[in-house]
């Protein structure tokens, strides 16, 4: 009924007010009208489907305005005047709505506000949610003292005007003082010292970095001094987040910090004291004449009923010697000089001897024996980090002992970061100890962790390739070393690497060293070794897992390969056998076990083995013989059965099967009920030897000896998964053996002849009585001969009968 022509906007607005939900599909069909009718605009037509869709409102910006809700004003007016067209309606509606927005933009200025803090809340999370180890306040105390004398170090090095320091002739250096009766621990430093307004600005400022506006201070004096001036202020400073020094309140409930300004135009100054229990306020105020403060600060914490321990001089050694030993300044527990170690990584590796190096890993590796091999090394990219790493000379893990931790620290600056840091390098590298140090280490807030996670997977590939190829370099220069200590201790580490650390799977795969068919016992080669003594025709690289050496050549697997000259790598453990299935190329050659059918070693093999003169089976006979042989077995047991030229010795093999490593390994890892029965094989693929004896008496006793060549069978196929490893228990095939064993004992006991005892000769005598009683007694010893004769042939016969149905 509509004359005028309306939007799609204009139309949706008038459904969604005037109708109720159940009539909205009929209002939509009304608008499909409307556009066939020619009502709406070509450029805003739409079909039901765009109406009905939520997402064509939400990607058309143009009629989202259309669905806001009208006011109630104006749906009283729309009551009270009832002949007003739903046209008029809509289209005031819409130029009340335009003018309504006019009117927002041109009254609402824009303002610019603060974010507001609850600085009590704050220092409250600060203090008490921040850090996860409460030892950690020594730390981040310790490393403000430092950046104190590195700042008082720099402004004697740029010797900037109107920043003279006085005093210069005072050491550099840290003091620590335990107080067990006042429950009291004292971090003096000789530094730069605080102004009042310095407390005010850096300690009364939550996360403000003092160490940062001086960094800016000191560069633009320096550089407007002297612009030629190589001078780097920001090298040696620690502190970043203006933080770690609220950190005291974790174990204090009272701080006070004394200091006295290092300025030679404040050196007549009275010191000043910083005092807050940290709960939202500080006071500050002068030092009493009582107290002597030099130049520096003191930081003196008040420490809590439940902190006591840090008063012991032993815990605070513990703390200062595993976060702070490596501090650029020497410092001092109650009198003694607690950091004596170097860090040795950040040197040149010319200026470090030998002993230094051992002394270093022994300390930071906790170890008493001496190191197989270090590699000392600085990097750029994508970091500038300095790395110092260790080889053990041995590993605890072979000793079943539980798994090791990382051992490479993270350090910033040489303050330690993370003890045992697992992002620096892969799991696999766990046995090297040492450090990795970067200035620019991106951290989080507590200085715990690093932070840039992306940052962090690129320093860690590069410190793993750097550490492959000083490997490669061992290996290629100091091939007896590596062989025989290195990769005999650290094979299983590399083998690891491979089957986690996918992007280095070639590199560590040219780390591998392998027994072969080849050489001599232990006499091991890489794969780049065996790959240049293969044959210009072989374009697979063989390996055959077996539990021994000895196992290994007996295998009836390698029967063909012997023959033909082929190399074959022996794979001792389950773990050479899931390298070997995860690696699966090596430089484009793919790796095949020696167990896989359809193998191809050219026509030499199979000639010789069919033309060795001996008795076989022809083609039709081998065909009969495995359809039996399946028939026999079961379809449950046996998948195929076919003749093979691959064989010698053995009377068959399976192929194609699962592995027998991998499947032991899977059963160590069962945790089920280990009373159930242990899994059903999968059908095997069988190949037959038609020239073997064994298969060649089997196929002869198969119609006469149905029983005996069904057991024989059935051993044939247990010593088939035997070769292979899928034997989950030999003491099954006890019985069928004792049985074997029976026959062949009772069919060998019924060809020996009987053996009959000669009659003793009685003495002669010349009494004629008793030569007369002794013929007597001689004719019935003849008779009853006779009768015991004829009872050991009935004897016989029934054993031959027992032992036919035996059979």
């Amino acid at each position: 009924t509509m004359s005028t022509p309306l939007r799609p906007q204009q139309l949706l607005r008038l459904a969604s007010r005037r109708w109720s939900p159940p009539f909205l599909s009929r209002g939509l069909v009304s608008i499909a009208a409307a556009d066939r009718g020619g009502l709406l605009v070509p450029s805003q037509r739409w079909t039901i489907a765009d109406a009905a869709s939520p997402a064509h409102f939400s990607r058309s910006p143009s009629l989202r305005p259309s669905f806001s809700t009208a006011s109630k004003k104006e749906e009283e007016e729309e009551e009270q005047e009832p002949n007003k067209t739903a046209v008029e309606t809509i289209k005031q509606e819409e130029e009340g709505e335009e003018e309504s927005v006019s009117k927002q933009k041109n009254h609402i200025p824009k303002e610019s506000l603060q974010f507001q803090a609850e600085t009590r809340q704050l220092l409250d999370i600060v203090t008490h949610s921040l850090y996860t180890e409460k030892e950690v306040f020594l730390r981040e105390l310790v490393s403000n003292a430092s950046d104190a004398l590195e700042k008082l170090r720099h402004l004697q090095v740029a010797n900037v005007e109107g920043m003279e320091v006085a005093a210069s002739d005072v050491p550099l250096e840290i003091r620590i003082e335990t107080d067990e009766v006042n429950q009291t621990l004292t971090i003096t430093d000789t530094g730069v010292g605080l102004t009042r307004q310095d407390m005010i600005s850096n300690l009364g400022t939550i996360a403000k970095s003092g160490s940062k506006a001086f960094l800016n201070e000191i560069s633009n004096a320096a550089t407007s001094q002297d612009p030629q001036l190589d001078h780097d202020p920001a090298k040696g400073i620690i502190g970043k987040f203006g933080v770690g020094f609220y950190s005291a309140f974790m174990v204090g409930n009272k701080v006070d910090v004394r200091s006295r300004s290092a300025y030679e135009s404040h050196k007549d100054e009275t010191p000043k004291l910083w005092s807050s229990e940290g709960v939202g306020t500080f006071d500050i105020s002068d030092l009493d004449d009582s107290i002597r403060q030099d130049r520096g600060t003191s930081v003196v914490i008040y420490l809590k009923d439940e902190n006591i321990e840090y008063c012991d001089e032993k815990v605070v050694e513990r703390i200062l010697k595993k976060y702070s030993n490596f501090v650029n300044f020497p410092i001092y527990l109650n009198g003694n000089r607690v950091n004596t170690m170097e860090a040795v990584w950040a040197k040149h590796p010319k200026d470090v001897d030998e002993d230094t190096y051992s002394a270093f890993y022994k300390f930071i590796a906790k170890a008493f024996d001496e190191p197989l091999d270090r590699l000392h090394f600085r990097a750029d990219a994508p970091l500038d980090v300095k790395a110092l790493f260790y080889i053990p000379s041995f590993h605890s893990e072979k000793y079943g002992m539980t798994r090791m931790e990382p051992g490479v620290s993270l350090y910033s600056r040489k303050i330690l970061i993370e003890s045992q840091s697992p992002y620096i390098l892969p799991d696999w590298m766990r046995f090297v100890k040492g450090v990795v140090d970067s200035e620019d280490l991106p951290l989080n807030l507590s200085r715990e962790k690093p932070q840039d996670s992306a940052l962090i997977a690129k320093l860690r590939k590069a410190l793993t390739r750097k550490f492959i190829s000083h490997l490669s370099k061992m290996a290629k220069k100091r091939p007896d070393v590596y062989k025989d200590e290195f990769y005999n201790e650290y094979n299983i580490f590399l083998k690891e690497g491979i089957c986690q650390d996918f992007e280095f799977q070639q590199p560590l795969s040219k780390l591998l060293y392998f027994e072969t068919n080849k050489g001599m016992n232990k006499d091991k080669v890489s794969l780049d070794e065996y790959v240049a003594r293969c044959p210009p025709e072989q374009k697979e690289i063989y390996y055959l897992c077996a539990p021994s050496r000895s196992l290994a050549l007996e295998s009836p697997y390698l029967e063909a390969f012997e023959r033909t000259g082929r190399e074959v790598i022996f794979a001792y453990t389950a773990m050479d056998d899931f390298v070997m299935a995860n690696l699966e190329k090596f430089e484009g050659r793919p790796l095949v076990s020696v167990e896989k059918g359809n193998i191809d070693l050219g026509s030499k093999s199979e000639e010789k083995n069919a033309d060795d003169g001996g008795v076989r089976l022809d083609d039709k006979q081998a065909v009969e013989f495995c359809d039996w042989f399946k028939t026999t077995l079961g379809d449950k047991k046996v998948a195929s059965c076919k003749v093979t030229n691959r064989l010698g010795a053995s009377p068959a093999v399976v192929v194609d099967s699962e592995s027998g490593a991998m499947r032991r390994m899977m059963r160590m890892l069962d945790t089920t009920d280990p009373g159930r029965e242990t899994d059903t094989l999968p059908k095997q693929q069988v190949e037959i030897n038609p020239g073997h004896p064994v298969i060649i008496g089997i196929y002869n006793i198969r119609q006469q000896e149905p029983t005996l060549a069904k057991v024989l069978a059935e051993q044939v196929y247990d010593n088939c998964l035997m070769a292979a490893g899928l034997l989950d228990d030999g003491r099954s095939m006890l019985p069928r053996l004792n049985d074997l064993m029976t026959a062949l004992v009772k069919d060998a006991s019924s060809e020996v002849p009987p053996s009959s005892d000669a009659p003793e000769e009685s003495d002669t005598s010349d009494d004629s009585s008793e030569s007369d009683s002794s013929d007597e007694e001689s004719s019935d010893e003849e008779s009853s001969d006779e009768k015991s004769s004829d009872e050991k042939s009935n004897d016989e016969e029934k054993v031959k009968e027992e032992e036919a149905s035996s059979k």
